[in-house]
């Protein structure tokens, strides 16, 4: 893609006052973003064979399921989710995908290309960067925020308006309970304030956690994901925006089982839905509201997330990918 790319017409501002936040999930190459995005999404949202290709953004949104090309120049050409495969990345400035996911009814989700990805010109996700309103960007634990990953943070970093994550993704790789530590510490003292918040986590733990509460806060993702709920459930009043200086702890050191191989992850999703009604139920009641800026007493006014087993009329995930194989272009 050495042509400029264009900003699509369909990607201009909204016309509506206020729009769901959109959160791009970026890194280098092989951090865990696609594996992110099948855990918040609850399904892997592309086709099996086609996590093994390099893509340019995938774009996410609340809708029936459904794909289509965004071209260089703004055209949309609306495509059966087992093509995207065949999408020519010369021509192609994001796909777009629509989901039934819940999560997607609180955000939309863009799936950036790795910024050390060789076969991907950084012009490839630079040109999305206006419409982005929040990274949550994923470090690999073995070799957390690289140098590389410190300078293209400082470029983005001033283009964004709302708050943004750092991930320390592949935290149990690092076995030696010192070594977690250590690698926590150093990157809160590297990246000082530039992040809202810092969550080590294990992708895989995450994935085949189901109804395993244990596995499930091993993982670090109970955290991770409380902290994400209320962000977005509290995205248009900032100052009850989580608290940046409450960095989280180490999760606990003990490894989750590791899935047999061929194991995809559970049917089991994140119960958003409850999390968005509590939410609606707790702002109705005629409370005096707390000053701007002040952390909520009420701990009822906090939305824990929880793991629960999707209704029965949900489909199957399809095509679902083992746990903690990353995309070839992830």
């Amino acid at each position: 893609m050495n042509q400029q790319t264009a900003i699509p017409a369909p990607l201009a501002a909204d016309a509506a006052p206020a729009r769901k936040p959109r959160l791009a999930l970026m890194g280098e190459f092989s951090a865990g973003k696609s594996t992110l995005t099948n855990l918040l999404a609850g399904r892997a949202p592309l086709p099996t064979r086609v996590t093994a290709t390099r893509l340019p953004p995938v774009w996410l949104s609340h809708g029936p399921e459904g794909a289509s090309l965004t071209g260089a120049d703004g055209s949309e050409t609306p495509v059966p989710l087992e093509d995207i495969a065949e999408a020519p990345l010369e021509s192609t400035a994001l796909i777009r995908l629509t989901l039934p996911a819940e999560a997607l009814e609180l955000c939309d989700l863009i799936d950036m290309p790795g910024i050390s990805d060789p076969n991907m010109p950084a012009s490839v996700w630079q040109a999305l960067l206006p419409e982005v309103d929040s990274v949550i960007w994923c470090t690999h634990a073995t070799q957390a925020w690289r140098q590389s990953e410190a300078a293209a943070w400082e470029e983005i970093s001033s283009r964004l308006s709302g708050p943004s994550t750092l991930l320390i993704t592949h935290f149990d790789k690092l076995r030696n309970p010192r070594d977690q530590d250590r690698v926590l510490r150093r990157v809160q003292k590297e990246t000082g304030d530039a992040f809202n918040a810092i969550f080590p986590l294990s992708l895989s733990q995450a994935l085949t956690a189901g109804e395993d509460m244990e596995a499930w806060k091993t993982s670090g993702a109970d955290r991770f994901i409380e902290y994400l709920v209320d962000l977005l459930l509290n995205w248009a009043e900032p100052g009850r925006r989580p608290d940046s200086a409450a960095a989280p702890a180490r999760p606990q050191a003990a490894p989750h089982a590791a899935p047999q191989a061929g194991e995809g992850p559970r049917a089991e999703v994140l119960d958003f839905g409850s999390k968005r009604e509590a939410a609606a139920q707790i702002q109705s009641q005629a409370q005096p509201q707390p000053p701007a800026g002040a952390a909520s007493a009420d701990p009822a006014s906090r939305v824990m997330p929880r793991r629960v087993a999707p209704p029965a009329k949900r489909s199957q995930r399809p095509g679902r990918a083992r746990p903690e194989t990353q995309p070839a272009g992830d």
